[in-house]
């Protein structure tokens, strides 16, 4: 497997990553962090090699600079920016594109907490997205752009986590793409308990596989 730290030009800013592709993968999943997280997520990094060991390549990476991420820790002001994060996703997915190890993969967003919303946002506008899983995210912040999403998506939320339930059930109503709900029974929100973070990543693993398994563009 290849992995190697990128440096991603967009939106007048340079954002940091980390690509890992193994060998002969069969999709691209692009982490889509949220709620002050960053590509260092402990939890997202498991969940990378899960989906690396499933032979999909991962992209992990900042939406915000280490300047705003220091001031977003403070204010919170950055993280429930949808419209700046998915603004910053699709310019991610463009710069994707020009990548050779990747530029023929099928495309997977994976998200967590507000960046489920700048995930299923920035979908209605990059057709070339061809799955989602969401979990423990907040779909309903993508509002006006939910009716548009065409990518089949995977909602998972923690069973003790209710009002995320409440809002995950409420943007589901608004989604005329296929999509189904998953609740992880004794779960809470960051899915800390033994065995539910693996739960999480056998459901992401089993729907990209299912989803993405004949996107190749060449």
């Amino acid at each position: 497997m290849q992995t190697m730290d990128v440096a991603i030009e967009v939106d007048y800013v340079q954002l940091e990553g980390t690509l890992s592709v193994p060998h002969d993968a069969s999709a691209i999943i692009v982490f889509v962090h949220g709620s002050g997280s960053s590509r260092f997520s402990p939890r997202n990094r498991q969940t990378a090699k899960a989906l690396q060991k499933a032979g999909m390549a991962t992209l992990l990476f900042d939406l915000l600079t280490r300047g705003e991420q220091e001031h977003d820790n403070v204010t919170a002001e950055y993280r429930f920016n949808i419209p700046l994060l998915t603004r910053r996703l699709v310019g991610t997915l463009g710069w994707l594109r020009g990548q050779s190890l990747v530029d023929a993969l099928p495309i997977g967003l994976f998200g967590a907490s507000t960046g489920a919303a700048a995930a299923l946002a920035a979908s209605a506008e990059i057709p070339k997205v061809l799955a989602i899983v969401s979990r423990g995210g907040r779909p309903d912040l993508a509002r006006e752009a939910l009716p548009s999403v065409v990518a089949p998506t995977l909602l998972i939320v923690g069973e003790l986590d209710e009002e995320v339930i409440r809002l995950n059930r409420k943007a589901a109503e608004q989604m005329a793409c296929e999509h189904e709900i998953v609740i992880v029974q004794g779960a809470t929100h960051l899915f800390e308990e033994p065995g539910k973070l693996e739960l999480v990543e056998r459901l992401a693993v089993q729907w990209f596989a299912s989803k993405l398994a004949d996107g190749r563009t060449h």
